[in-house]
């Protein structure tokens, strides 16, 4: 496959790429507004980036008065690969430079299986998305798995609930597959960036992004970046005590957040309930399907079960008074909630605010939205591309 063959040579030229990126086609004159250059090292730089074929002219600009200038775009022919990793499926999607989804896949996998079979999976299903004619290749591939990643190698360490992934170079072995440069991050990161970019959180600076999914970790987003942390362990949220001498916990640990709340966690709470007779609603689930997830959860809340609303409420209080000890501490604009077992809805939202505005102090919360993720599945395969542009509309 092909190697994006250019990258910027300075930091405007970066700068120019993301912005029309972020905002879509322009003309000289806006980007001139939105960049601390002259008109004349303006024009240098974007004719500099047309000469690399990173950017191409894209008809007339409106007029400001004088003669009009042409839009200058990303080019459309740039295709970024995002993958999304998660504990029991992935996501697949390739974009245009815009991270415009142009196809999408998603399909069920074990996450235990091992970094060979789930990449031999995730390779398949980027062929496939290739030979639907989306993209000839790819310039770049991001990359999210659901644990720790030690960021600068894209490798991950010592990942509670993925079993022989510890130190798998992730990004080293997917470059040599796809051709073409790849960077890897924990899945929740790069939930924060999808959201940050097309969602719920566009215009925050400052936020969290808490992912209850299989496992639970959170996204920390400081002045429009990521922050992850010395070793790329910043935001593992799930394996903050929950519970004193509470249930064992995969990390080794005892009454981790993780442990008491996430989909594993209510799948087994659920499945307890419907044995003891407490739910007439997850009893027959049980007996049709043979097992509970959270989708059962929730569609058992949602038809009055008073024990899935109490299995969720209890869930929504562990977490809430988790995050409420991270608004104290770190003042967040916004708290966006994601992952699947945000199915729950609103009755998990609701418990959640309740422990989060009680605990936390006024300043901190009397202006905190705490809200759901618009984008869903999507917002980590954006995320990803997000993430390699972001590296690749970098100075090399």
């Amino acid at each position: 496959m092909r190697r994006m063959t250019a990258r910027p040579a300075n930091a405007h030229q970066a700068r120019l790429l993301r912005l029309l990126r972020d905002g879509g086609p322009n003309s000289r004159a806006q980007l001139g507004d939105q960049i601390d250059l002259s008109r004349s090292k303006l024009a240098v730089e974007v004719d500099r980036l047309l000469e690399t074929g990173l950017v191409v002219a894209d008809g007339l600009a409106a007029s400001r008065g004088g003669r009009r200038s042409h839009n200058i775009r990303l080019a459309p022919a740039l295709r970024f690969l995002g993958v999304d990793i998660g504990a029991t499926s992935i996501d697949v999607a390739v974009t245009n430079a815009e991270l415009e989804i142009l196809g999408h896949i998603n399909q069920p996998t074990d996450v235990r299986d091992g970094p060979v079979a789930v990449f031999e999976q995730v390779l398949a299903m980027a062929a496939k998305l290739k030979a639907s004619g989306l993209a000839e290749g790819f310039d770049g591939a991001g990359i999210g798995v659901p644990g720790p990643v030690r960021f600068p190698e894209g490798v991950p360490v010592a990942p509670p609930i993925m079993p022989g992934w510890d130190g798998f170079p992730v990004r080293e072995a997917l470059s040599q597959e796809l051709g073409c440069p790849v960077m890897v991050d924990n899945d929740v990161n790069l939930m924060a960036m999808g959201e940050q970019h097309a969602g719920v959180a566009r215009s925050v600076g400052d936020f969290l992004c808490v992912k209850i999914g299989t496992g639970i970790g959170c996204g920390i987003v400081v002045g429009g970046e990521v922050h992850r942390g010395t070793t790329g362990s910043a935001g593992d949220i799930g394996h903050i005590l929950a519970v004193p001498d509470g249930r064992p916990c995969a990390c080794g640990n005892r009454g981790c957040l993780e442990a008491h709340f996430s989909g594993a966690a209510l799948a087994r709470d659920a499945k307890d309930a419907a044995q003891q007779g407490l739910s007439a609603q997850l009893a027959s689930r049980l007996e049709a399907n043979g097992t509970l997830t959270g989708v059962d959860v929730a569609a058992a809340a949602a038809a009055g079960d008073a024990t899935a609303l109490d299995l969720i409420r209890e869930g929504g209080n562990r977490t809430g008074q988790v995050i409420a000890g991270l608004v104290s501490f770190f003042n967040p604009g916004l708290v966006v909630i994601g992952g699947g077992v945000t199915g729950l809805g609103h009755t998990l939202l609701a418990a959640i605010r309740t422990q989060v505005y009680r605990q936390s102090l006024p300043l901190a919360t009397g202006n905190l939205p705490i809200v759901l993720g618009e984008l869903g599945p999507t917002a980590g395969v954006i995320g990803a591309a997000r993430l390699i542009s972001d590296h690749l509309f970098s100075p090399a």
